[in-house]
């Protein structure tokens, strides 16, 4: 196996090392800080994760092929921070989404997917969708399940074995099997041809507190790939061996590693000029070299997905293009085009609010970030206020120091109903939904936005319908563009707090003269075998979670209430 070789089958199979919780930490020097995930989270997240999906057709070997970089389904704080290495996977054509357009950010991998991506990263999948390798015999027990279900992959699953990426004692691929750490250590190590070498180290001792469920045979496995720096343990000083590894994970650490590796879809530059006509211009090695930008190109830069105005002079960038048009441009070092003038004052629109102590401005046209001082003033109204409060499209007077914003005064505010955007903050309820329009009060003032359509809203640990939010619920909301994408209920209204909760099944109710819940009685089977009925009072402002035409006899329930009065029916 040669050189190139090893180093590519590292980055396919290295994505089944993706850590299975959130807290996992790999090969970093902020060990045990999720740094799969975290290290990006903060930077342009919440830019990233409603951007509409782009899609891009073209015709390849006469087939219409759609490159889908973008999903509507990568969405909310666990796994939005992964959109960047989607994208970035989905436009080598190695890791893509599903035919129903979905990512499926959550799902756990499987051996199957594992497999797949290693041989696509390889620069084989050619061969393994040839016509010769879609007709392999396959020699394992479950070959009639691979060939029946998963015939797509029998192609995969030949080359894959032609290439030493299974032990020589599996009768089995498993493709449904979840690829877990332990599986995805041991497969790595023998990918590199360092079994030898981990052999020696099997009498290691390991000093993860779960070492005792590291098979004895595995034991110099972990230890090389620990150090190798190819995985790492948990916050809590555990491996986890058995722990799955989901999409969004896999997504991170298979383009991070990537990023190490030749990459022969892609041409590194430095840009050189604005774009203009929608072209990119670039210095490659010396040689100029422009690109037509796809109407839907995935563009990242300093955290964040931005417009192709954000380029800067000077940006070191890699370019990923197919069809002759460039589909994802990434930012690898900033350029010095982005810099605001220096020790002067002028004048400017804001152009985001600020994110990561980071102010983004338009002057002449130009979009600039600066950094503001810790020691900023800013001003607003006549008085002094946090970063948070600057408004996209507020007009400012900015001064700067020493490459940092020293002052910033507002002197045409935008629209002063308008809620911070691309931001989180806490506010109250002011009054119910209506036209799916939500009314905050913040900071004294009232705010009125509209819900985006995939708005994310959270009561009591679950997901609920935008009427269930109550006049006095202390809420945690985030927005994006304009709309509001999330919204929690922190501390809910007085009358929505809870002393009891009773679970059990419905017995009956009874209605008021409304036609609303006055009574309800729940039964509830007590150690001794006895059923026990306890009857409660309804509140007038009744909560029901689930589908009301389920509420009948026998229907496992839930009450939650407070004094003895049930403010909240979930029916499970």
């Amino acid at each position: 196996m040669n050189h190139l070789f090893k180093k590519v089958l590292v980055t396919g199979l290295t994505l089944a090392m993706v850590v299975g919780g959130s807290t996992a930490a790999f090969a970093d020097n902020n060990k045990g800080k999720g740094n799969d995930k975290d290290n990006d989270r903060d930077k342009g997240r919440d830019k990233a994760q409603t951007v509409q999906a782009v899609k891009t057709n073209y015709n390849d070997k006469n087939n219409k092929l759609e490159i889908k970089l973008t999903f509507d389904d990568v969405k909310g704080s666990d796994v939005e921070w992964a959109m960047r290495y989607i994208a970035s996977l989905a436009s080598k054509r190695v890791f893509e989404g599903y035919e129903d357009g979905t990512f499926q950010p959550r799902k756990t991998i499987t051996r199957i997917e594992a497999i797949t991506a290693a041989v696509r990263l390889m620069g084989l999948r050619d061969q393994a969708e040839s016509a010769e390798a879609m007709q392999a015999n396959l020699n394992f027990s479950d070959a009639d399940k691979i060939k029946s279900k998963y015939a797509w992959a029998t192609g995969y699953v030949s080359v894959a074995l032609q290439n030493d990426l299974f032990e020589e004692s599996e009768n089995a691929v498993q493709p449904e099997k979840e690829a877990d750490r332990l599986w995805a250590t041991t497969l790595l190590i023998k990918a590199l041809k360092l079994q030898n070498e981990a052999k020696t180290k099997m009498n290691t001792k390991l000093t993860f507190k779960d070492a005792n469920k590291i098979p004895a045979g595995s034991v110099g496995y972990v230890a090389l790939a620990i150090e190798k720096k190819l995985v790492d343990g948990y916050e809590d000083n555990t491996f986890r061996p058995n722990n799955p590894v989901t999409r969004a994970e896999l997504a991170a650490l298979l383009d991070r590693t990537g990023s190490q590796l030749p990459d022969n879809t892609s041409v590194r530059g430095t840009v050189n000029a604005a774009v203009s006509n929608n072209v990119l211009t670039l210095n490659v090695n010396g040689q100029p070299y422009s690109v037509e930008l796809d109407a839907g190109a995935f563009i990242y830069r300093n955290g964040a997905r931005v417009a192709a105005s954000e380029l800067r002079i000077g940006d070191d960038v890699v370019v990923r293009t197919y069809g002759g048009k460039a589909i994802f441009v990434e930012v690898k070092t900033l350029g010095n085009g982005n810099q605001l003038p220096d020790n002067t004052t002028f004048t400017a629109s804001v152009n985001t609010t600020v994110s990561n102590n980071t102010l983004t401005l338009t002057k002449d046209g130009q979009t600039y970030s600066a950094q503001l001082d810790a020691n900023v003033s800013i001003i607003r109204n006549g008085v002094s206020v946090a970063a948070s409060e600057l408004r996209a499209g507020d007009v400012v007077s900015v001064s700067t120091s020493g490459g940092k914003v020293i002052l910033v005064s507002v002197t045409t505010p935008v629209n002063g109903n308008q809620l911070p955007d691309n931001t989180t903050f806490t506010a109250s309820i002011n009054t119910t939904v209506s036209n799916n329009t939500l009314t905050l009060t913040k900071d004294g003032q009232t705010y009125s936005a509209q819900l985006d359509a995939n708005v994310s809203i959270i009561r009591n640990g679950v997901s609920v319908a935008a009427s269930e939010l109550r006049v006095g619920d202390s809420v945690l909301v985030r927005t994006y563009g304009g709309k509001v994408i999330f919204v929690q209920v922190v501390t809910p209204t007085q009358d929505q707090q809870t002393d009891f909760t009773v679970v059990g099944s419905l017995n009956t109710y009874t209605l008021n003269t409304s036609g609303q819940i006055a009574t309800i009685s729940i039964n509830q089977t007590l150690s001794s075998g006895s059923v026990q009925t306890a009857v409660y009072n309804a509140a007038s402002n009744l909560s029901i979670q689930g589908d009301m035409s389920l509420l009948t006899t026998n229907r496992a329930i839930e009450l939650r209430g407070k004094n003895q009065v049930v403010h909240t029916i979930v029916i499970r």
